[in-house]
């Protein structure tokens, strides 16, 4: 009985968790968090692989504690619902890329412009077809990926139904 009450007297002390989907504090992998997709991290290929591999690539470079690459997680997660078979995702922690004078093409420090998140999407034969920084809307990297595969515009062709993304909950359920 004692021993209960000083546990829960150490447990009043402590703060809960202040990390969540619209700040920049650290809470975990984004990918399995906010996007409820674990299978993206750690990416199944190297940049350099990927390349190799005669299909469209997506890299995606992020860092965990930042409220824009939290939110464009679920983004990255339904391009793999559309996309997963036919092209690679690689999600790349930039705090991973090596910190060198000079980067291969075929590396992804070589495509990173120092702001995060940044979305780079390689055709087949390895052509960058987008890069850019910021949040890409789903809708963009869908007409992208659409004008690399061939595809006619959404507009144009039979609407595909999305998949409900896991959301985020933000309070415990009774």
């Amino acid at each position: 009985m004692l021993l209960a009450l000083v546990v829960c007297l150490l447990l009043m002390g402590v703060s809960p968790a202040l990390a969540g989907l619209k700040d920049d504090r650290y809470d975990g992998e984004i990918f399995t968090l906010y996007a409820g997709n674990g299978s993206l991290v750690p990416p199944k290929f190297t940049l350099a692989e990927a390349l190799k591999r005669d299909r469209p690539t997506l890299l995606v470079l992020y860092i965990d504690d930042n409220n824009d690459c939290k939110a464009y997680s679920a983004v990255v997660s339904q391009v793999q619902a559309y996309y997963g078979k036919v092209a690679d995702l690689l999600p790349v922690r930039v705090d991973g890329i090596p910190a060198k004078a000079t980067y291969a093409a075929t590396e992804s420090g070589y495509y990173y412009k120092g702001l995060v998140p940044q979305t780079v999407l390689f055709d087949a034969s390895g052509n960058v077809v987008l890069n850019e920084a910021g949040v890409v809307p789903f809708e963009r990297l869908d007409a992208k990926l659409r004008e690399v595969f061939d595809l006619l515009p959404r507009s144009q062709s039979l609407d595909l139904k999305r998949r409900q993304v896991n959301e985020v909950t933000t309070e415990l359920a009774k």
